[in-house]
């Protein structure tokens, strides 16, 4: 008896409902008994952490938004019920009505950096020493500096800013930087 092999899929979504066509697609397998179908519905992302008004505030980042990755079998039944729901626009590649999978290449490649970032979130704003960055607010706004070191558990950054002609290290908060 021949086993067809599940494939990658890209579905594309209205953006910001992702989350939701992907949970539509996993309650309709588990309703309508179809674990042999399909696979793994992932939406790439990942969780960071911001600074809004002083307050820490999670939110998710996603790599590619209004698109899922969905793994199955492609036949009739599969793509008319992914197609049905609502929210979806439909799949990518070649035509509608006979998507390609995309390349298992592509797919270990997201795959990995999922997985490498892991669950710990991660801050929105990145920097890295030796950065050249500018001072919007404080005593030393308007200033050039360059990025000295970054604690990202406390949200802050030793900057090396130039007062008077002498190079100064100035301790400042990543609500008071901006890269340019």
């Amino acid at each position: 008896m021949y086993v067809e092999k599940k494939k990658w899929y890209v579905l594309q979504s209205f953006s910001g409902f992702e989350n939701r066509v992907a949970q539509s697609i996993l309650n309709n397998e588990k309703i309508k008994k179809m674990k042999n179908i399909f696979g793994q519905v992932i939406v790439p992302s990942e969780e960071v952490i911001e600074i809004k008004k002083g307050k820490r505030k999670k939110s998710d980042y996603k790599f590619f938004p209004g698109y899922i990755l969905i793994e199955m079998i492609m036949n009739n039944y599969s793509w008319h019920l992914i197609k049905s729901l609502p929210k979806v626009l439909g799949f990518i590649g070649s035509s509608s009505e006979k998507p390609t999978p995309i390349n298992s290449n592509e797919i270990n490649i997201i795959l990995k950096k999922i997985k490498k970032i892991g669950d710990k979130p991660r801050p929105k704003k990145i920097f890295e020493p030796g950065e050249n960055i500018r001072v919007n607010d404080g005593p030393f706004s308007d200033f050039n500096g360059i990025v000295e070191t970054v604690d990202y558990e406390k949200n802050r950054l030793r900057v090396s800013v130039s007062i008077f002609g002498r190079s100064t290290p100035v301790e400042l908060n990543f609500r008071q930087v901006e890269k340019y």
